[in-house]
């Protein structure tokens, strides 16, 4: 095998001579590092010996801005806070000064619909599991160009699978860190499958979470129903489904909304499934393990739900932050 030394003075050229097109929805990046701002992904790069790269030690939180303005972002720095906290990685810059280089690194990368990823690691020290070898954590943003899923995929539905992976443990499951092992071998078996998603159960057999989604069931009785948030990690568009589902309590299209605990079979004979997420906001199941879910077409609480979170994406300026354009 040959190979050569790579060098300061060859190491751009080389680099930028190799094709890698999952970059082109790379808008902008921002890294405490240096500490500044590019828009050329050649340069959005994180140092091997941060302990987020070999450890995964780290805590992330992902956010859209939808026609130009962010939704719920305070829902989020606040998760993002907590997930930090939990397993003690402190972050000298307050949740005012992230807020300002999220609305800046948005307007750089020039797209009013992007999704926000932002990242805070243990940073750089050494490759040792030793947290304290690092001297100061860092905080790395990238916005990234939004591509919605295909159309058909909310018009005829999505098939999931039940994944064997093992569940994280309620205080790992509760925390959105960067090691996501687990996520990623839920996706594998998704589509191994052939299936779009795959969703796991908690310790005691019931409904928990898919790899990057949060999941409701419409029951037979009528009854809306999520899995609660002790053992899997809250989130943010599934908090706003559940709270906007009041409206369809008002119009008597469910019983009532509530956290529950979900079998598989419950989830089997259920009228409806759907997933929530940030990138996807409210997707229909319409096959679960191969068994059909209600009549095999996205349900009515579905399309009342995706209506009321489409509306509330655009419209409510409680929770939509601003960006100066």
């Amino acid at each position: 095998m040959k190979f050569k030394i790579i060098t300061k003075d060859n190491f751009f050229r080389d680099w930028k001579s190799q094709d890698r097109p999952w970059q082109e929805d790379y808008l902008a990046m921002y890294s405490s590092l240096w500490p500044g701002i590019t828009t050329d992904p050649d340069l959005m790069m994180v140092p091997i010996d941060d302990h987020l790269v070999h450890r995964g030690d780290g805590v992330f939180d992902v956010m859209r801005c939808v026609s130009g303005k962010i939704y719920q972002m305070e829902g989020h720095l606040e998760r993002l806070n907590r997930s930090a906290r939990a397993i003690s990685l402190g972050f000298t810059p307050g949740r005012e000064d992230i807020r300002a280089v999220i609305k800046r690194l948005v307007l750089v990368g020039g797209e009013k619909d992007c999704l926000i990823r932002v990242v805070i690691s243990r940073g750089p020290g050494s490759f040792n599991a030793n947290p304290y070898d690092c001297p100061s954590s860092q905080l790395y943003i990238n916005v990234i160009r939004f591509r919605s899923l295909p159309d058909k995929y909310y018009k005829e539905g999505v098939s999931v699978v039940t994944s064997e992976t093992p569940i994280k443990r309620s205080f790992f499951a509760t925390i959105k860190s960067c090691n996501y092992l687990p996520n990623v071998l839920m996706k594998m078996e998704a589509i191994d499958a052939g299936a779009k998603y795959s969703l796991v159960l908690d310790k005691d057999g019931f409904l928990a979470e898919g790899s990057t989604e949060n999941v409701g069931v419409v029951t037979e009785d009528g009854v809306l129903e999520f899995p609660g948030f002790e053992r899997t990690l809250s989130g943010i568009t599934a908090k706003r489904v559940f709270e906007l589902a009041d409206e369809l309590v008002k119009k008597k299209k469910v019983n009532r909304v509530k956290h529950a605990r979900i079998t598989l079979e419950e989830a089997y004979r259920a009228k409806e499934v759907f997933l929530t997420g940030t990138s996807i906001n409210i997707l229909p199941v319409v096959s679960y393990d191969g068994r059909i879910i209600g009549h095999g077409a996205p349900g009515l609480v579905y399309s009342e739900l995706a209506s009321l979170l489409r509306k509330d994406m655009t419209g409510n300026q409680e929770i939509l932050t601003e960006i100066d354009w």
